[in-house]
């Protein structure tokens, strides 16, 4: 299925209980040998901004919405294992900031939203991190300032679109990068193969849950 131009052809995978699950990612170089062997994503862009737009639009083109969304990708990180994969068990926006007015840091103000929004399902057998999602690529001195133990640039956007579109999602990032500064293309990308190894033992893992539930 083809949106726009932007939005490359994606395919629902439909498991064998009759569910369907949609595969988002933020952009092809982290979609690699392994994972092509299992579905078929649609690219949602890089950031908040793209990511939720790109979702929305999915989303809303579908006639029947998928019963299960997943987002999968690389992370920074500074304390989990480089490489490794972690679902996610809660998401922070750490681009909010209106607190000047009274608001926590990480609260939307005027929104019945907590600032950081425990996910709904956990995956027996996955690895467990808690996550920050911003507009910024995180180097290892930011790291200081964030609570949660992995960063990414989509994961809050997206799940807003899910709660909106009433589809459960969930959230996979193989750590790529945060143990070392990151100062050329390269330092990301070195590490994707083993993280898309590792991505798609832990979608295999997901959908065997996903069918039995």
């Amino acid at each position: 299925m083809t949106l726009a131009p932007n939005i490359p052809s994606f395919e629902l995978k439909t498991l064998r209980n009759g569910k369907s699950v949609l595969f988002l990612m933020a952009t092809a170089a982290e979609y690699l040998a392994n994972l092509k062997q299992v579905f078929v994503p649609a690219i949602i862009g890089v950031g908040p901004v793209e990511a939720a737009l790109n979702t929305g639009l999915i989303l809303s083109a579908l006639e029947k919405k998928p019963d299960a969304t997943i987002l999968l990708g690389s992370a920074g990180s500074a304390v989990l294992g480089q490489g490794s994969v972690y679902q996610a068990t809660s998401i922070a926006y750490r681009d909010m900031d209106a607190s000047p007015l009274g608001f926590p840091k990480g609260q939307t103000p005027f929104l019945d939203q907590p600032p950081i929004i425990n996910m709904p399902i956990s995956i027996p057998g996955l690895a467990q991190a808690s996550l920050s999602t911003g507009a910024n690529i995180v180097i290892t001195d930011g790291f200081g300032g964030i609570a949660q133990e992995m960063v990414d640039m989509e994961s809050y956007a997206v799940v807003r679109v899910c709660q909106a579109y009433q589809t459960d999602l969930i959230v996979l990032r193989g750590i790529s990068d945060g143990s070392e500064e990151l100062e050329v293309y390269e330092d990301w990308t070195a590490l994707l193969p083993t993280v898309d190894k590792n991505l798609a033992a832990a979608v295999a893992v997901t959908l065997s849950y996903l069918e039995t539930t």
